[in-house]
């Protein structure tokens, strides 16, 4: 059975999260950890997800309930997420992060810290989203060379990064199928008189508006024809049901840093 911590439980991520690993065969909630100033502190996990009392109060802190969970799920803000990563790493637990916006610097130590722990770091922990990655790089090794590539993404208005983190890795992924640099021949957004489109570069274009949990499309447009690989998320239990499969799966696996695509065996 494995125990999962869950941070961040009182946003709208934490709570799909403790719904999914209620309902996860093989995992039970060690732990609920909510910010210090959040009014659902003390209160049982369970109410805080909607579900049936499940006699556990949500806490402020990791060290209060270090001895009852073996991976931490974290979909929260870097900062956090880092100081969480150094927490599991000296007390030998493993953690699956979903926190988008990352430094290049953060994310060099978290591959520092994997050479101890068990790290799972995706942007999207979706079935369907990876299977999308997957598909990509089919599209790129066909097209990519020949196409306008364009990559627009829509989340709901709370979201705090532009673009997303799986745009971003669906921009990565193809970019590094065509052997380009994706530093170098990202666009974000496009405006005034801009001149005519180059051929080696790949765009992105960010709608942020009511309650969308996601949705993603790359474009790979020649004259004639276009070709879309689209994901529509339509609940965040898809991701929640991924990262509960990350932290079972994680737990028996050496010290590394994995993604999702290891997870599915891709």
């Amino acid at each position: 059975m494995t125990r999962i911590a869950i941070t961040g439980a009182a946003g709208r991520m934490g709570r799909v999260l403790i719904q999914a690993v209620e309902a996860a065969e093989g995992a039970t909630l060690g732990a609920a950890i909510v910010r210090s100033d959040d009014p659902m502190l003390g209160i049982d996990a369970g109410a805080i997800a909607g579900l049936q009392p499940l006699g556990m109060k949500a806490v402020a802190s990791l060290e209060e309930v270090a001895d009852q969970f073996d991976v931490l799920i974290d979909f929260t803000m870097p900062e956090v997420t880092m100081a969480n990563i150094e927490f599991c790493r000296q007390h030998g637990k493993c953690i699956v992060i979903g926190t988008t916006g990352l430094s290049d610097d953060q994310k060099a130590q978290m591959k520092v810290a994997a050479g101890e722990m068990g790290i799972v770091f995706a942007p999207n922990y979706s079935v369907g989203v990876n299977l999308c990655l997957n598909l990509l790089r089919m599209a790129a090794r066909v097209m990519g060379e020949d196409s306008d590539i364009e990559i627009v993404e829509m989340h709901h208005r709370h979201k705090v990064d532009a673009p997303s983190g799986t745009a971003l890795r669906m921009g990565e992924v193809v970019a590094e199928t065509l052997g380009w640099d994706l530093k170098e021949v990202a666009v974000y957004g496009r405006e005034g008189y801009t001149g005519a489109r180059p051929q080696k570069q790949i765009g992105f274009e960010t709608i942020r508006g009511g309650d969308v949990v996601g949705d993603h499309t790359v474009m790979f447009a020649t004259e004639g024809e276009r070709v879309e690989v689209t994901h529509k998320a339509q609940s965040r239990m898809t991701f929640a049901r991924g990262a509960v499969r990350a932290a079972q799966w994680v737990m028996d696996q050496p010290a590394g840093l994995y993604d999702m695509q290891d997870v599915l065996g891709f």
